[in-house]
């Protein structure tokens, strides 16, 4: 479902009370009876039916009459509860274009009133099947139900938290800047991932930086278990800044050694395909 920004300026007080109503339902209800909505609105004169009828309209709610009447929040109805509460806090004043889609995520750039441009990542958990997000993080590992909205704001709190870990401990990460819900807002990263990149000046160098951050990320008891040419940005001074962070697992994991192995073999064979290389990894 794609963000349409435009119909946030629409959207008035009622419509967010309403919102902000289902997703507090959702807490004990999958689908949320009208009654309950209803209940937590608190609208005038039966308000909230009309109100949902226009968060209908605009794909921010889904209607299911299967069992009974009630609704959920779909991923756009919780991006604009997110995007609401961080422009109300100041963090940005306007959305601007997609620069990122993954399996997982959706990025936008974002910028302040003064014009500063920053990065808004939307975490998007249920665009793989739960079998394969589950195998990859690894605060899922004991739910057996779930919802895609409550855990997208466990991923992006993780995140962020790691995020702003690393960036105190010196690594090359984006500033974690805020998040809200699902959403984790960050400095914009200037430059290309990996993968797009066909030729480096000094590809030992790069390797051997590449390869010191997965030990040093260890030497700090923390593996990235997703590192690998899609998330390392590179930019044209060779600069490397290392993305994603939602599935990282401490050294202690049971798995550790695994995950450790994996990130390291990911970015071995990358560079000896792509590139020659004559450093031998990690001595």
């Amino acid at each position: 479902m794609k963000l349409d920004v435009d119909t946030l300026r629409y959207l008035v007080r009622e419509d967010f009370k309403v919102l902000t109503a289902v997703e507090m339902g959702m807490t004990n209800h999958e689908i949320v009876p009208v009654e309950v909505v209803d209940r937590i609105a608190h609208l005038k004169h039966g308000g909230t039916f009309k109100v949902l009828k226009n968060l209908l309209k605009h794909k921010l709610v889904h209607h299911d009459s299967s069992k009974y009447d009630g609704y959920r929040l779909t991923y756009l109805g919780y991006d604009f509860l997110a995007i609401k509460a961080l422009v109300n806090r100041g963090v940005f004043s306007s959305v601007g274009r997609q620069i990122g889609v993954g399996k997982e995520s959706d990025i936008f750039e974002v910028a302040t009133e003064d014009g500063n441009i920053m990065a808004m990542k939307l975490h998007r958990l249920g665009r793989v099947s739960f079998r394969a997000v589950k195998s990859k993080r690894d605060y899922l590992r004991h739910r057996r139900s779930y919802n895609w909205l409550y855990l997208s704001r466990l991923a992006a709190l993780k995140e962020y938290a790691f995020m702003k870990a690393l960036g105190v401990h010196g690594f090359p990460v984006p500033i974690a800047v805020d998040r809200n819900r699902h959403c984790v807002i960050m400095s914009l990263v200037q430059g290309y991932p990996l993968v797009q990149v066909k030729q480096l000046q000094n590809p030992d160098e790069i390797f051997d930086r590449i390869m010191s951050l997965v030990v040093r990320l260890a030497e700090h008891g923390l593996i990235h278990c997703d590192f690998n040419e899609f998330n390392i940005m590179i930019d044209d001074d060779e600069k490397i800044t290392m993305i994603d962070f939602p599935q990282m697992v401490s050294v202690s994991h049971r798995n550790a050694q695994m995950y450790f192995d994996r990130d390291v073999e990911c970015i071995l064979k990358f560079f000896s395909k792509r590139f020659v290389v004559h450093s031998t990894g990690i001595a």
